[in-house]
């Protein structure tokens, strides 16, 4: 069941995300060290609460028999788009589908709050990932090379 997140769900939320993202550290080589602004990294509550109230970003959670097992948020941006945020499933429910239910329900949402496209970053060397989203429709539009990153950012973009 895919429904909003709850305010006292929010370290739960940091748990998952930090979880579901130090599975893509660990293939890619990221770390603390090398990249301390990565999301497994620096997802924090203080971060969440001010997602959910200083920028008004709707949260959704996958909820399987009593746990929270996978995670999204939208940031409402200009020119009617959204962007897709912390896509997150917990490892040992990964490969059920649930994911292709966020972003189903991520693209469902965004549509509902009047958003036209849904712009979507990537770690550009997971190329399983971007196929995903390619799959879900998505269309990769270009990359960017940060300092304080050990990798490439992707981007991608989805009409709704």
């Amino acid at each position: 069941m895919i429904r909003e997140v709850k305010r006292e769900e929010i370290s739960e939320c940091v748990s998952l995300i930090k979880k579901a993202f130090l599975t893509v550290a660990d293939e890619f080589g990221f770390t603390e060290e090398n990249a301390p602004r990565f999301t497994a990294f620096a997802t924090t509550e203080e971060r969440l609460m001010w997602h959910m109230d200083g920028e008004h970003r709707p949260m959704y959670v996958f909820e399987d028999d009593g746990v929270l097992c996978g995670y999204y948020s939208l940031l409402i941006q200009e020119n009617n788009e959204c962007e897709l945020n912390n896509v997150a499933v917990l490892p040992d429910y990964r490969h059920k589908g649930i994911g292709k239910k966020l972003i189903d329900h991520a693209f469902s949402m965004a549509k509902e709050l009047g958003c036209n496209v849904m712009n979507i970053g990537i770690v550009e060397e997971n190329v399983m990932l971007r196929e995903w989203y390619e799959k879900a429709g998505a269309v990769h539009v270009g990359t960017h090379k940060f300092d304080f990153f050990p990798f490439t950012c992707g981007y991608m973009k989805k009409e709704l």
